[in-house]
């Protein structure tokens, strides 16, 4: 293959990518969205849409590997292909979380069901925040702007504030409202989904790092 052939076939796995992580950013949005107002139509358009997010995964994975077993690229060519591996696999688990988050609205779903409506709105903050972080590591990504991904790597750091904070006040909540514990349990599981997708948009941020200096770091 030509060298300008492999360059266009390495700029198409990246685009594949960014197309990958723009619909999980929407499946995340939606699915926050579905937990606040318990829309149960939302949520169910989520859980069919992992489908697509899981067929992308499965692509890029062909194709990565494919790449790899074929052209045997070396240094920053193979470090191209890495990242996209990696990254795409991350972004898939996004995805399954998000799922989970619309799995939840679901299960909340009943007339008997007591809401802690008094943590939805800090939720749909958090879910903001989550997917401004997603955001922006995608953006570093699509850019391979390694100061932007540092940078945003930090912003985990609130996320995890807000996690903490919420937790709080759901618990409080369960005080004054003891019959929404079997709710609560929902409540607690959506923050974590929403704390463990920050998470894996922070692992973006590293493969960014990776993709610029070849070096794995924790940041």
């Amino acid at each position: 293959m030509l060298r300008t052939q492999f360059e266009e076939e390495l700029e198409k796995l990246h685009n594949r990518f960014y197309v990958m992580g723009t619909e999980v950013l929407a499946q995340i949005n939606k699915s926050v969205r579905a937990f606040v107002s318990h829309d149960t139509e939302l949520a169910e358009e989520v859980i069919i849409g992992d489908e697509v997010v899981n067929e992308y995964e499965v692509k890029l994975e062909k194709k990565s590997l494919e790449i790899i077993a074929l052209q045997q690229p070396i240094a920053q060519d193979l470090r191209q292909v890495i990242t996209v591996l990696k990254a795409s696999s991350d972004v898939e688990r996004m995805g399954d979380h998000a799922v989970s988050v619309a799995r939840a609205t679901l299960r909340l779903k009943g007339d008997d069901v007591l809401y802690l409506t008094s943590v939805e709105g800090q939720i749909k903050q958090l879910g903001r925040s989550v997917k401004n972080m997603v955001e922006e590591a995608l953006d570093a990504y699509v850019t391979g702007d390694e100061a932007k991904a540092r940078e945003v790597a930090k912003m985990d750091l609130d996320i995890d504030e807000q996690f903490k904070s919420i937790q709080n006040q759901a618990v409080e909540a369960i005080r004054e409202q003891p019959d929404a514990i079997v709710a609560g349990k929902e409540y607690f599981q959506v923050l974590l989904y929403l704390e463990r997708i920050g998470d894996y948009a922070k692992n973006l941020c590293e493969w960014v790092v990776y993709l610029r200096t070849g070096k794995i770091i924790e940041l």
